[in-house]
């Protein structure tokens, strides 16, 4: 016989037997269901950092006792079931069991769902944050190449000058600049040329001196070459680089155009004293895959406790939910799955008779008789002792009453008690049809 008791007031929930059962069948699969899925989350999660033997033995032997005690708690908090589970203190001690094993659970599912969804997420956002970082650099380093070039120009043009003029003039190397690269030049042309003063006078015409300054005007000229070319490998890296190139790549063509640029002759050219280089990314603050399990359970863990983003913020719900999911579906369905506390008191009342309960409850029911107010009462010298069993047990839990009428004993059932009887019989099982062939 199955049936759910209808009285509210035993918090066993309402409706037709019919309906309900299959409705709390129905919860009793979906918490299974639900199950597999955290038992693979977790599962997954101790994967990364155990063996899989180990990860598969240990992530079914959570997942077992999560559902488990959920059952047992489920069944100390329905009325008459597991009375010494609530009494002897072993329900909370069960809560803390279920507290414990959750919190494993979620941790290793938060970890899990965080490293495939960063597996797919992570190395786009860290390409993108690395090109954003090399954008940055480039930008500076295009800056002081823009400024290095301009100024590199005009040493040019003022040596051009120079050279004409110590051919056509003399005596340019004795005088002072106020340009530091174009002094230094001149000093540098007039110590040469202190070497073989004996030898070659000072003057006009296609000296020493004049040699000297032509060469460093090609030398300047060169050094311009290199910096716009350097200039131009810059520019290129920037048209031609995306934001979802692998770190590998970005990082590679931009230290290839890095190492490129004369950073020594732009500090010449500038003559503002030491450069300033713009910051060359490090590979390892920009890894976007790790190369084992553990570096992602150290990692997930690590950003989630340091800079929780919202991609650990919806893993740590997620692993959350499914476990809590579970919990409720496991600790509601699981003692409606298997009965409430009357039907087992019709079936032991049945089980003493040596019939069936469909039978037991069906005999019970044509002994019940109108009383006061039309309430269905039952004599007590009518009862066999299955039945008068189950009426002292109805009495003690204040489902049924024992009123003196006439000299006779009677037990008056609550409405609720009745209500359960006739609907346990709708659905007729074998042995009761039987039973009304015969």
């Amino acid at each position: 016989m199955a049936f759910v008791s209808s009285n509210p007031s035993n918090g066993l929930g309402g409706g037709l037997a019919g309906v309900s059962r299959p409705m709390v069948q129905a919860l009793f699969v979906a918490s299974c269901l639900l199950s597999v899925v955290s038992w693979y989350t977790t599962f997954a999660g101790m994967r990364l950092y155990l063996s899989v033997w180990f990860s598969v033995l240990a992530s079914l032997g959570i997942q077992t006792a999560l559902v488990l005690v959920a059952w047992l708690i489920g069944f100390s908090s329905s009325l008459g079931v597991n009375s010494s589970i609530r009494h002897n203190g072993r329900r909370p001690l069960l809560i803390g069991v279920y507290i414990v094993t959750a919190i494993v659970s979620i941790a290793f599912s938060y970890t899990s769902l965080y490293t495939w969804f960063s597996a797919r997420e992570r190395p786009a956002s860290i390409e993108r944050k690395l090109y954003d970082a090399l954008e940055d650099s480039a930008g500076q380093t295009r800056r002081l190449l823009t400024a290095a070039i301009g100024e590199q120009q005009k040493h040019v043009l003022a040596l051009q000058e120079m050279t004409e003029a110590e051919k056509t003039h003399g005596l340019i190397s004795r005088a002072e600049d106020a340009d530091p690269y174009l002094a230094n030049i001149r000093a540098a042309v007039a110590r040469e040329a202190q070497t073989y003063a004996a030898n070659y006078k000072e003057g006009a015409g296609a000296g020493v001196r004049y040699s000297a300054f032509d060469r460093y005007t090609k030398l300047a000229q060169e050094s311009l070459g290199e910096m716009q070319r350097s200039q131009t490998e810059l520019a290129s890296f920037v048209s031609n680089t995306k934001p979802l190139d692998s770190t590998q790549q970005q990082l590679e063509a931009y230290r290839q155009v890095y190492a490129n640029v004369p950073w020594s002759e732009m500090e010449q050219t500038l003559h503002s004293g030491q450069l300033a280089k713009p910051p060359m990314p490090v590979y390892s603050d920009f890894v976007d895959r790790t190369v084992s399990g553990q570096e992602d359970l150290l990692v997930a863990l690590e950003e989630l406790f340091n800079a929780p983003t919202s991609r650990h913020l919806f893993a740590l719900m997620l692993a959350t939910f499914i476990d809590v999911v579970v919990f409720l579906l496991a600790f509601t369905a699981g003692p409606y799955f298997f009965g409430p506390p009357e039907h087992r008191w019709i079936s032991a009342g049945a089980a003493l008779e040596g019939v069936d309960p469909q039978i037991f409850t069906r005999d019970f029911l044509r002994k019940l008789v109108p009383g006061p107010r039309g309430m269905a009462r039952v004599e007590a010298a009518a009862l066999t002792p299955g039945e008068q069993q189950l009426c002292l047990l109805l009495a003690a839990k204040r489902l049924a009453v024992v009123v003196e009428e006439d000299g006779r004993q009677y037990y008056m059932l609550d409405q609720s008690i009745h209500e359960q009887l006739l609907e346990s019989l709708a659905s007729q099982q074998f042995p009761l049809r039987a039973a009304s062939v015969a």
